[in-house]
């Protein structure tokens, strides 16, 4: 199944012609009609053919702006990378070199080797030798990263539009004419089932800045603030990752009247949480999905009985190899940025799963890598290894899967190393991470040992036994929504 920009800009046209005077596009200070849409379009098209911007970084706060130029990329064919406000410095270069980016549309580029031009929001670089594409590739997804340097997805510009073809298809019937982005649009998710399904259904898009929204960076959000955007837009249709929806359900049992599908994803969700929800009446709708298959591959359905994350959308095939590893095909990427191209169509998602009829069940990940209740995928050995290289820690184990706030236990170097010097040492680690990394709460900890059975002979942590040892704190529910650097008191564990 394969969509074409054509075949969504031409229906964005004829929204223009049978409905001209409604509102496409929103934020706070503007609204943005199907009629004047094409036209801001195209001026911004214009724009970047003049200015030459092959590669183009788009860094604005969720917008009419953003939309605007994600659209005119779309149309001109160039591409497009979006870059999330939650990376750090270190991974915006990173992103920066890896694609060989000579445009950037948005505030910070001057930090990056972007320089002013005749145009007041184009910045531009000279690229000599811009590194070699998979051919095709016309957006660039980084993902929120494993490790501190995140990869680059390459998908061409039908694969997400095939996505947004599948999603209408859902929920269609529902009569949605109003979307509010809950994400960084930034978020491939959010660009596709808060952007282009709206738009392709002739909705009206609500895009307040992230701040409006609640957010504070990737691992903070308000939801006092959310709800009085929520009840300021009246919306139909939301996205949201699992912790915001336990914000907003523990802020406001029963949901906002307007509601009528509300998709949840990102990470695993709790089912006590979706039931929580489903008995306020959050018309919630569990659904999976990766970056690298164009983002969403399953959802459940309205008026379907809830399974698992749902059946597979029209564009994608599932399927389980023989040791339960869910693959995917029909918008897989072209590959990694850097990497050889993928042998075969289907992906390997390292995710493990069963059918339940012909909903898939997810049952965990073959790696260690965890999902945060935010959806930001980290590698512990990333944060770990950082934590080790500080003279005051000797191991360090990091767990945060479906957390608001990621959590460590603490091995001091010797009995002297008081808690004031192993707040010190998780300081400075924070200080060099993007926030969806960082550890906010800490205990220290008796070392871990092949005598114990928390260390292997050679010197790899036994995660599922520490985890066993030490799970009632490391996988507690939060006592409170807003994560806080936290410790335990000197001598609250061996």
């Amino acid at each position: 199944m394969r969509t074409s920009p054509e075949a969504f800009l031409a229906r964005l046209a004829r929204h223009t012609e049978e409905r001209p005077t409604r509102i496409a596009l929103e934020d706070v200070q503007h609204r943005l009609t199907f009629a004047e849409l094409s036209g801001e379009i195209e001026s911004r098209r214009r724009r970047l053919h003049d200015g030459g911007a092959k590669r183009v970084a788009l860094a604005l706060d969720n917008g009419i702006d953003w939309a605007l130029w994600d659209l005119a990329l779309l149309q001109e064919g160039r591409v497009s990378v979006p870059v999330p406000a939650f990376f750090s410095d270190a991974q915006r270069c990173h992103l920066v070199d890896a694609a060989g980016l000579d445009a950037w549309i948005g505030p910070g580029g001057e930090a990056h080797g972007f320089a002013a031009t005749s145009d007041p929001i184009i910045a531009t670089r000279p690229v000599a030798s811009p590194p070699a594409l998979k051919a095709g590739t016309t957006r660039i997804t980084f993902t929120s990263g494993t490790s501190g340097s995140p990869k680059g997805v390459c998908l061409d510009a039908a694969a997400p539009l095939a996505v947004a073809a599948s999603i209408v298809a859902v929920v269609e019937p529902l009569g949605i004419e109003r979307h509010l982005a809950m994400l960084p649009i930034a978020t491939l998710l959010e660009n596709i089932g808060g952007l282009y399904v709206p738009l392709w259904l002739g909705a009206t898009v609500c895009l307040p800045g992230v701040a409006e929204l609640g957010w504070n960076g990737a691992s903070g959000f308000d939801p006092q603030r959310a709800l009085a955007t929520l009840d300021a837009c009246r919306p139909h249709s939301l996205i949201l990752v699992p912790q915001l929806l336990q914000a907003l359900v523990a802020a406001r049992p029963n949901a906002l009247e307007s509601l009528r599908f509300v998709a949840v994803g990102g990470a695993r969700v709790a089912d006590t949480l979706l039931a929580r929800a489903r008995r306020g009446g959050w018309p919630v709708f569990e659904g999976y999905g990766l970056s690298e298959c164009a983002s969403v591959v399953c959802l459940n359905r309205p008026g379907e009985p809830a399974r698992g994350v749902g059946r597979p959308l029209p564009h994608a095939e599932v399927r389980l190899a023989d040791d339960g590893e869910v693959w995917v095909q029909g918008t897989s990427m072209l590959g990694y940025l850097g990497e050889p191209t993928p042998a075969s169509a289907w992906h390997a998602t390292g995710d493990l799963g069963r059918w339940d009829g012909d909903a898939l069940v997810l049952e965990g990940r073959r790696r260690e890598v965890f999902i945060t209740a935010y959806g930001r995928n980290v590698d512990p050995q990333w944060v770990e290894g950082e934590l080790c290289a500080r003279p005051a820690v000797a191991q360090a184990l990091v767990h945060g899967e479906a957390l608001p706030a990621n959590r460590a236990l603490l091995v001091p170097a010797s009995p002297e190393v008081d808690d004031d010097a192993l707040a010190a040492a998780v300081a400075e680690v924070n200080a060099g991470l993007p926030d969806y990394a960082r550890v906010q709460e800490w205990r220290r900890s008796a070392p871990f040992t092949p005598h114990n059975h928390q260390l292997t002979a050679n010197g790899r942590l036994r995660r599922d036994a520490i985890l066993a040892a030490h799970g009632d704190w490391l996988c507690a529910a939060p006592t409170r929504l807003e994560p806080c650097l936290s410790r335990t008191p000197q001598g609250a564990t061996p």
